[in-house]
């Protein structure tokens, strides 16, 4: 899911300037070291472990909204290579003539669909890592207050989501 949310992140930022700008940043981040010991490194990995479910949604919404616009437009192929696969005039389903109607939606409704697909994953997301809390934590109180961070996390995930696609967009 990681993986999912990074490549499609990183392939929405490569768009423009914004990896542009930040790339020799977060390149000196990440060569400086975090500096962590081996006890916080494995707390960390028991906290992943435990909440790598919540990611599944926010993973499914990026795929969408990176690649929606290219199933709508695109995937309207599928009928006249079906039908002329080896593209030798064949036309074994009687589609061969199809084309891509770039009309069947326009960039505002995708640019809709993304930005719903965004909110509704993340909110997803956090209500997967609340219910697992209340799981794992003894008391309520625990479980809200071990939330907050992931609270913080989304609305800057969202506001990145959401920011990368106005500056693509605009």
């Amino acid at each position: 899911m990681l993986v999912v949310i990074g490549i499609t992140t990183f392939d929405g930022a490569s768009n423009g300037v914004v990896w542009n700008t930040l790339q020799p940043h977060v390149q000196s981040f990440f060569s400086s070291g975090l500096g962590l010991g081996q006890t916080p490194s494995d707390e960390l990995a028991d906290v992943a472990r435990t909440f790598a479910h919540t990611l599944v949604p926010i993973g499914f919404a990026y795929v969408l909204a990176h690649y929606f616009s290219l199933l709508m437009w695109q995937g309207q192929a599928i009928g006249y290579l079906a039908s002329n696969p080896l593209g030798d005039g064949s036309n074994y389903l009687g589609t061969a003539h199809w084309h891509v109607n770039y009309n069947v939606i326009n960039s505002t409704s995708i640019w809709y669909v993304q930005v719903l697909a965004l909110v509704i994953g993340h909110v997803s997301g956090l209500t997967l890592a609340h219910d697992r809390a209340i799981a794992v934590y003894p008391s309520a109180q625990e479980a809200v207050r071990s939330q907050y961070w992931m609270l913080v996390v989304m609305v800057g995930f969202t506001s990145l989501g959401l920011w990368l696609l106005s500056s693509v967009n605009s």
